[in-house]
């Protein structure tokens, strides 16, 4: 896959430093919404939701909950689409061919990524040279 070198808005936003932020920074890039807005709404879901453990140390900055960007992401009207189960063995692909065209979040191993188009946008190459396997990814088709 082709890879185009994407903050998602994090360097005009005035965020600096090195940071965890790929749930933050694949939303706003494949949602098209500014990047703080994206941050400031991801927070407010985590507020808006029960405090557990794991949702209180939820933050856009240093790693999202999936139960918080899961609510979010339904929110605006995407919808989860998963392409692996439990003892199903990887069947996708960080892939050109093995996703669909539009604009997508997609989640890998310890990682989220957009990709637009069969392009993805991101701050560094995650796709392990096609063999990183998509767990499942959001579209709002």
């Amino acid at each position: 896959m082709k890879l185009k070198i994407n903050d998602g808005g994090r360097a005009i936003a005035g965020y600096k430093g090195n940071t965890g932020d790929c749930v933050c920074r694949s939303i706003a890039i494949a949602t098209e919404q500014d990047y703080k807005k994206v941050y400031d709404d991801l927070i407010a879901v985590k507020n808006s939701m029960r405090q557990t453990k794991k949702i209180k140390d939820s933050h856009p900055r240093t790693g999202v909950n999936k139960k918080v960007y899961d609510t979010y992401l339904k929110q605006l009207g995407w919808q989860w689409i998963p392409t692996m189960g439990i003892g199903t063995g990887c069947k996708f692909h960080l892939k050109k061919d093995e996703l669909p065209n539009g604009n997508l979040i997609v989640r890998l191993s310890r990682h989220i990524t957009a990709v637009i188009n069969g392009v993805i946008n991101d701050t560094y190459d995650p796709s392990r040279d096609g063999t990183r396997c998509v767990y499942g990814y959001y579209t709002n088709k």
